[in-house]
């Protein structure tokens, strides 16, 4: 009976939609509602893997166990997937293919979930590469220009291709260890040719997933073709990743590999940095400064990550999650201007805060936060990742530092350009601004922007754990 419903409600029509709405709203509330459940019963002086459970296939042959927990880092990714995927259910509300739409963010969301949850090397490649298949929908079907094709295109190429060199590890770890389960992998020593193989398998895959430098050029077309609620499960979550991967795997089973590469990250990292900082500043699509402004700062999350201090790992993770927030808001508000002009080339743009002045404010607070304002999430990140940096490597602070300034004349060039100077009436004859809907949609991700920022201790209480124990698989 149950299957019978379920296959009838994929098959609903229009009448019916308000039922898949109340439905949508529901199950995405309640994802939300659980995972702050978690959130609040989770004992974060605890660095073991919590609410954890194993399962068996039965096989003798294979000695493989399906094993979930959540530890300390895990935790935040589980809470910030949901409030995105919960803020992009009501921001589609009025889309014609609503019903679309949700099957697919339902299916990134339960993908998310279990890729920051498993506990086994083999079924986080497998969610990790299913994840590409209702990303590549979201993008193809629904692309806002005709260059969408190549743009999956170079996504899946790009994500899978790397991808591939991580199976090949897997499996090579597989007949080594006898296991996949990572509980006992963190205790299994490989050598010394196998950690610099292996760390490079799979640097190929989470690099192309952040994106690090020379493997993001998928990134702003994918961005600029992807529907508003697609960029923004880009930009917040699925960059998060490669991130994940790294402090999960490539620092834990392969840590002497990756002091030993970290000269390399470094370089790519400041050229990245550097690079997507300049491209920034001489965009003219909208969309495309804020995907070059997220391999930015998501480059400098890397070098937080390698620094192998507990400041800038702690500052890694905080940025993570702060750039989820905040890239997410810029792109909503990227959105609600197309929803209303279907433009997104900066010269049709101008004088808004004239006519939205509610729009103006909400997007000054954004982009403040976006370039690390003290009180905003983003400045505590990028603090203790410079703080970390800067005793590893004075040279890479410098550059990284470099790259936070560069962050504040792009950010701020945009503003102005959008909100002040003359209206241009020739191509905008009917300004309407920010709906309650679409209020409600930027209010969580407001508030937690200050919250992180004036209270940050409420979530590195939970990481500063986990980046105790990241530092003593190192040293």
């Amino acid at each position: 009976m149950r299957a019978y419903a379920f296959a009838k409600w994929l098959f609903i029509n229009f009448k019916q939609m308000l039922s898949v709405k109340t439905f949508s709203i529901f199950f995405s509330g309640l994802a939300l509602f659980f995972s702050c459940i978690l959130f609040i019963r989770f004992d974060p002086n605890s660095y073991y893997f919590q609410f954890h459970t194993t399962y068996s296939i039965g096989s003798e042959s294979l000695n493989m166990l399906y094993s979930f927990g959540i530890d300390n880092m895990s935790i935040l990714f589980f809470l910030l997937s949901s409030l995105l995927v919960f803020c992009c259910v009501l921001f589609v509300w009025n889309e014609k293919y609503f019903k679309e739409y949700i099957l697919n963010l339902f299916l990134i969301q339960l993908f998310l979930l279990i890729i920051f949850s498993v506990l086994d090397l083999f079924l986080f490649y497998i969610f990790f590469e299913a994840i590409l298949v209702p990303m590549y929908l979201l993008i193809g079907l629904w692309g806002s220009r005709e260059r969408k094709i190549r743009a999956v295109y170079l996504f899946f190429f790009y994500t899978l291709c790397g991808s591939i060199l991580m199976l090949l590890g897997i499996l090579y770890v597989y007949f080594i260890a006898g296991t996949l389960n990572i509980e006992y992998l963190f205790s299994f020593s490989f050598n010394e040719i196998e950690q610099i193989v292996l760390w490079l398998f799979f640097f190929v895959s989470f690099a192309s997933k952040i994106p690090m430098f020379p493997f993001h050029i998928w990134l702003p077309e994918a961005h600029v073709e992807a529907p508003t609620v697609g960029s923004v499960l880009l930009a917040g979550i699925l960059l998060k990743l490669g991130v994940y991967g790294f402090i999960r795997f490539s620092i834990t089973l392969f840590p002497q590999a990756s002091i030993n590469y970290s000269p390399l990250v470094y370089l790519l990292s400041t050229i990245g940095i550097l690079y997507a900082s300049f491209s920034a500043i001489r965009q003219t699509d909208l969309k495309r400064i804020i995907a070059y402004s997220s391999i930015a700062h998501m480059n400098l999350v890397t070098i937080g990550i390698f620094s192998f201090d507990v400041l800038g790992l702690e500052g890694a993770v905080i940025q993570s999650i702060s750039h989820g927030f905040v890239a997410g808001g810029m792109f909503l508000l990227i959105g609600i201007l197309y929803d209303r002009y279907h433009s997104r080339f900066l010269y049709y743009y101008g004088g808004l805060v004239h006519m939205m002045p509610i729009y103006s404010i909400l997007f000054l607070i954004f982009t403040l936060a976006n370039i690390a304002l003290p009180g905003t999430s983003s400045f505590i990140g990028e603090f203790l990742l410079l703080a970390g940096i800067y005793k590893t490597n004075i040279i890479t602070c410098i550059i990284a530092a470099l790259g936070v300034i560069l962050c504040g004349t792009y950010s701020l060039w945009l503003y102005n350009r959008v909100i002040f100077g003359n209206l241009r009436i020739d191509y905008t004859l009917k300004f309407v601004d920010i709906l309650s809907r679409e209020i409600a949609v930027l209010l969580p991700l407001f508030i937690l922007i200050f919250v992180m920022g004036l209270y940050p201790a409420l979530f590195s209480y939970y990481i500063n754990i986990a980046c105790l124990n990241l530092t003593l698989f190192v040293y």
